[in-house]
């Protein structure tokens, strides 16, 4: 039961992630400050990008490569942005589904060595160790 209302618990998380993700995009547009931010984000990315992309292709990478115009910086960091956001609340989900199975795999596994502690009760003068299954 509880599987299943967890499951859809992260698919509406994520669903809603991207409404603030685009809220995150229009912000950007508007906040001086933080446009100049994902401005300068925006052209390290570029730059980083290009450079890796003349590397693979065999291309000179000492040249200078020109910077991106204001709007499509700013363009592009917000959609950066907005993926970024995304991509962490699908990666929080993910991490919050690994522990919590973990959690799941540790009480079934001390359920059985208690099961275990009282099956191996018989026969300890010869060091034998009995084991019965409850299935």
């Amino acid at each position: 039961m509880a599987l299943p209302v967890v499951k859809l618990g992260t698919l509406a998380v994520k669903t809603f992630s991207k409404p603030i993700a685009n809220r995150i995009k229009k912000q950007a547009t508007h906040h001086p400050k933080f446009r100049q931010f994902i401005i300068n984000l925006a052209q390290a990315n570029h730059r980083f990008t290009t450079q890796i992309q003349r590397r693979i292709y065999g291309r000179a990478t000492d040249v200078a490569i020109r910077p991106l115009n204001e709007e499509k910086a700013v363009q592009a960091a917000a959609d950066l942005a907005g993926e970024l956001f995304v991509f962490s609340v699908a990666g929080a989900a993910l991490i919050f589904e690994v522990q919590r199975s973990s959690r799941s795999e540790a009480r079934k596994e001390e359920l059985r060595r208690q099961e275990l502690e009282k099956a191996s009760v018989g026969i300890p003068e010869k060091g034998w160790l009995v084991v019965t299954k409850s299935w």
